[in-house]
């Protein structure tokens, strides 16, 4: 929303109307174009701004996708040999177990 300038009716009888009047238009044409690059600026800081914000994010999800994989990794591993300790606790009762189991029937006879 443009403000336009008004001077004192002082100032316009000092000067005349016409010099005062074209006063305030120049006022108001320096006021607009500052207003307009300043918004050029904002633009293009903010588009600068964008950009690194994008890059950054960028930059966390690489991170991010490395640790998940990192983690996978070692929770693959611990599972595998968690695993195969519980594989050979297994064989290790069953062969108790029927070890019995072949003695009682041995016994038997």
């Amino acid at each position: 929303m443009p403000v336009t300038a008004k001077l004192s009716l002082l100032f316009y009888e000092k000067l005349g109307e016409q010099v005062a009047t074209e006063l305030v238009e120049w006022f108001n044409s320096v006021d607009a174009t500052y207003r307009s690059d300043l918004r050029e600026l904002n633009e293009l800081n903010f588009a600068r701004f964008d950009a690194k914000v994008d890059q950054r994010i960028g930059a966390l999800d690489a991170k991010l996708e490395q640790r998940l994989a990192e983690l996978r990794a070692e929770f693959r591993s611990a599972l595998s040999h968690e695993l195969g300790r519980l594989r050979a606790e297994l064989i290790k009762w069953s062969f108790v177990f029927f070890a019995t189991a072949a003695l009682a029937v041995i016994g038997l006879r």
